[in-house]
C-alpha cells in the first residue's frame, strides 16, 4: 500500500531547490542538537503515561535526545514513550541494536508496544519484530528508514555505517517482504539527501510527505500527523473497531 501527500512541482530550478532543502535539513539538524543540550539527563519521566507503550529508536550517531521532538508531542497525548538508553549514539551492528529493544521490552514487561524509528531505528525496529517470539511488539512506524540501504553510505568508510551499504548481508532481508511488513508504516519524504533510493517497504503501509530532508521531518507537523495517526489504526485494532 502507498499513500503520497506530496504535490508535484516543476522542475526549473530543481538543483536549487535541492541544495536548498539539504541546507535546511542540516540547519535543522544542528538546531536540534543544541537542543539536546538542554534535555533532561534521564528520559524515564516520558515513560510515565497511561496511553499504549512507545520505544523510540534513534538513527546511527543520534542518541535519544535527538528525537524530542517526537517524544515530547507523543507524552503530551498521554502515550508511555519509553527510551533504550543502551543504544547510546546507535553505533552498534543491527543486531545488538535489536536485541537491546527486546532486552528493555522484556524487562519493563512491555505489551502492545508500538516502535517508531528514525533511520537505522527503523532497521533495528523491523529486526526485533522479526525475533520478537513473545509478540510484545504490536506495530512500528519508521521515518526516512533505509530499508534498502543508502548509496551514500559508500562515502563514509566507518564500521557503523557500512552497514547501510546497499546489499550489506545484514540488510537485505530488512527489505524483503514478510510478514511483519504489515504491522509497519513507513514514512518517506519528497526529497532525502540521505536516502536516495528512498524508504518503501514492500507489504507495509507506505507514506510519502511533502517534505524535505532527511532530519527536519523529525520535527515537522506532517510527519507528526503520520505518527498519530498509525497509533490511532493500532489503537482501533486493539480495540476491535
Amino acid at each position: 500500500n502507498h499513500v503520497t501527500t506530496a504535490a508535484p512541482g516543476g522542475q526549473d530550478g530543481r538543483v536549487l531547490r535541492m541544495a536548498m532543502w539539504w541546507a535546511l535539513d542540516y540547519l535543522w539538524a544542528a538546531l536540534a542538537w543544541v537542543g539536546t543540550l538542554f534535555a533532561p539527563a534521564s528520559p524515564d519521566h516520558y515513560a510515565r503515561g497511561t496511553g499504549r507503550p512507545v520505544v523510540v529508536l534513534p538513527g546511527v550517531y543520534e542518541n535519544w535526545k535527538f528525537l524530542r521532538p517526537l517524544i515530547l508531542p507523543l507524552h503530551r497525548r498521554g502515550y508511555a514513550v519509553h527510551v533504550v538508553t543502551a543504544l547510546g549514539h546507535n553505533r552498534q551492528p543491527i543486531a545488538d541494536g535489536a536485541a537491546a529493544v527486546l532486552d528493555l521490552v522484556i524487562a519493563r514487561d512491555l505489551h502492545d508496544v508500538v516502535l517508531v524509528g528514525h533511520s537505522k531505528g527503523g532497521l533495528i525496529g523491523k529486526l526485533a519484530m522479526l525475533a520478537d517470539g513473545d509478540e510484545r511488539i504490536a506495530a512500528m512506524v519508521t521515518i526516512c528508514t533505509p530499508f534498502h540501504g543508502s548509496s551514500r553510505a559508500r562515502l563514509l568508510p566507518l564500521r557503523s555505517v557500512s552497514p547501510l551499504v546497499p546489499g550489506h548481508p545484514s540488510l537485505v532481508s530488512l527489505g524483503e517482504p514478510d510478514a511483519v511488513n504489515a504491522r509497519i508504516t513507513s514514512i518517506g519524504t519528497r526529497f532525502d539527501e540521505h536516502v536516495p533510493e528512498g524508504s518503501e517497504l514492500p507489504g507495509a503501509l507506505n507514506v510519502t510527505v511533502d517534505v524535505p530532508g532527511h532530519f527536519l521531518p523529525l520535527g515537522h507537523p506532517s510527519v507528526l500527523a503520520e505518527v498519530l495517526a498509525a497509533l490511532e489504526r493500532v489503537d482501533r485494532v486493539g480495540d476491535g473497531s
